[in-house]
C-alpha cells in the first residue's frame, strides 16, 4: 500500500511517539522511512550607517543546525532500538535535514521530492490562544498537502 513514508520531527517527545507508528507501518508495508528535520534559515544581517549586526556567522549557524539534526537522528535511532528491538524486521531509514522559514512548506516539498506517499507526523495538541499565537505546522501540512497525512497524538 504505502512504499515511502515521510516522518517530520522536531525531536520532541511527542513527535518521537509518532515515530513508533511510522516504524510499525513501514514494517507492515515493507516501506522505507525518511526522517526529516527542518531548521530555520540563517537570520538576516542588519546594517545601517557604519553599523552591522551579525550575531552569529553562517558557519556557526550551520554547526548549530547540524548538531540539532545529529541529536534528532541519534534520538530516533535510540527510540527504534528501544521500542522495536534488535530482532525486529529491519526498516530502511534515511535522514534529511532542510533549512526553511516555513516548516510546513519544507515538509510538503520534501515529501514531493522524495516521492513519499504518506506523511506521518505528530500534533502537539495546542488549542485556543496558544494555537493561534504559536500556529500549528501540522494543521498547515494538513491544509496544504495533496499527499495523505497521518496525524498521531
Amino acid at each position: 500500500m504505502y512504499k515511502h513514508l515521510l516522518f517530520p520531527t522536531d525531536g520532541s517527545t511527542v513527535s518521537l511517539k509518532a515515530l513508533d507508528t511510522a516504524i510499525t507501518m513501514a514494517r507492515s508495508f515493507d516501506a522505507k522511512v525518511t526522517v526529516l528535520t527542518v531548521s530555520p534559515p540563517y537570520p538576516p544581517v542588519y546594517a545601517g550607517d557604519g553599523f552591522v549586526f551579525d550575531p552569529i556567522t553562517t558557519k556557526e549557524w550551520k554547526a548549530i543546525n547540524d548538531k540539532h539534526a545529529g541529536n534528532v537522528q541519534a534520538d530516533v535511532k535510540k527510540r527504534i532500538a528501544k521500542k522495536h528491538g534488535a530482532n525486529a524486521i529491519p526498516v530502511k531509514i534515511q535522514f534529511l535535514s532542510i533549512a526553511d522559514i516555513e516548516p510546513y512548506n519544507a515538509i510538503i516539498e520534501a515529501a514531493k521530492k522524495q516521492k513519499c506517499d504518506l506523511i506521518v507526523m505528530a500534533s502537539h495538541g495546542r488549542r485556543g490562544l496558544s494555537a493561534i499565537l504559536l500556529g500549528s505546522e501540522t494543521t498547515k501540512v494538513l491544509t496544504h498537502s495533496k499527499i495523505p497525512v497521518l496525524v498521531c497524538r
